[in-house]
């Protein structure tokens, strides 16, 4: 998973995440990565924290997008559909050279 993706992936689920230890559990990556990649999009102005007590003993974080978060997870998105689209483009044109061989070799497709 590419730097862009895995940030869309935690912008996408900014506002519902309950803690970087679930967080890290649902996407498969380290905690500490986790903390990296959602102080990298704080840096950048694309998440606000808000700290808040979730518990008698226990801070946690909320995060929130921002503005600027909403306009990146938008722009992000629409790189990934346009990526995937080109993907599907390519398997197509592949499809299609293997079924014109199957033809020439005289190989039914059932």
């Amino acid at each position: 998973m590419s730097n862009e993706e895995l940030e869309l992936m935690m912008l996408r689920r900014a506002e519902s995440i309950t803690s970087q230890r679930s967080l890290s559990s649902e996407i498969g990556y380290s905690v500490g990565k986790v903390n990296y990649v959602l102080k990298a999009l704080i840096d950048k102005g694309l998440l606000k924290g808000e700290r808040f007590l979730s518990s008698e003993k226990k801070t946690s974080y909320r995060y929130l997008l921002t503005d600027a978060g909403i306009q990146e997870k938008i722009a992000l998105t629409r790189k990934f559909v346009e990526s995937k689209k080109r993907e599907y483009e390519v398997l197509q044109a592949e499809l299609e050279v293997y079924e014109t061989d199957m033809q020439t070799q005289g190989v039914k497709n059932d």
